[in-house]
């Protein structure tokens, strides 16, 4: 009797996780095709500023609003540096932003920022957007949240980097990398732009 009676109690306890964690996930929202890249300047982990003037010489630019804490962003820090790695002679440059608010979710505290470059190994700027309006002004709504931008900087693709971040093995659509592979090839945008998933934005009161 016991015994089932915590089996209940833990089954009732996991019920309340997934409850508390599906209202915290949401799906990124459409934003047309065309959109003009919005301007920004922030500042990156290794100290520098950096503004949209810094990356003219990209021929493909991608923004990817993320963070440190959430299980999605996480999961994404490998899969995106295997993409700047592979397309950094393509003309691709990836740039992470920061937006969360670091007082209410301190792990993603600018200090912590620079500890994650180092813990994932990024080979692309992380920068702070402390103020939010960078993400605002994209139209940002979950981490991670992909923008790609072709040379005249208007919006090319908005959506996931794949459909399974989980589980590598069972990716069936690897959507960023679709995308970075039909840009590059003068393609027109993808008919088809599946939404991000992950946790909300931590946004300040």
């Amino acid at each position: 009797m016991k015994s089932k009676i915590m089996v209940c109690a833990l089954f009732f306890s996991l019920i309340t996780v997934v409850s508390a964690l599906s209202k915290d996930v949401l799906e990124s929202e459409k934003v047309a095709v065309g959109t003009p890249i919005v301007q920004f300047n922030l500042q990156g982990t290794d100290g520098k500023m950096y503004s949209n003037q810094d990356f003219t010489t990209a021929d493909v630019l991608v923004l990817i609003v993320t963070c440190n804490h959430c299980p999605y962003a996480k999961a994404a820090w490998q899969p995106l540096t295997a993409l700047q790695d592979e397309f950094a002679d393509k003309g691709v440059q990836f740039v992470a932003v920061n937006p969360n608010d670091a007082e209410s979710y301190p792990e993603d505290s600018f200090e912590n920022m620079k500890e994650f470059v180092q813990q994932y190994k990024l080979n692309f700027p992380y920068l702070y957007d402390e103020s939010q309006q960078t993400a605002k002004q994209l139209g940002a709504v979950c981490t991670p949240d992909v923008f790609v931008y072709g040379k005249d900087r208007t919006l090319y693709f908005r959506g996931r980097v794949a459909d399974n971040l989980f589980n590598p093995a069972e990716v069936t659509d690897e959507s960023l990398k679709n995308a970075l592979n039909g840009l590059i090839n003068g393609n027109p945008p993808p008919s088809e732009q599946n939404n991000s998933f992950g946790c909300s934005i931590k946004w300040k009161n």
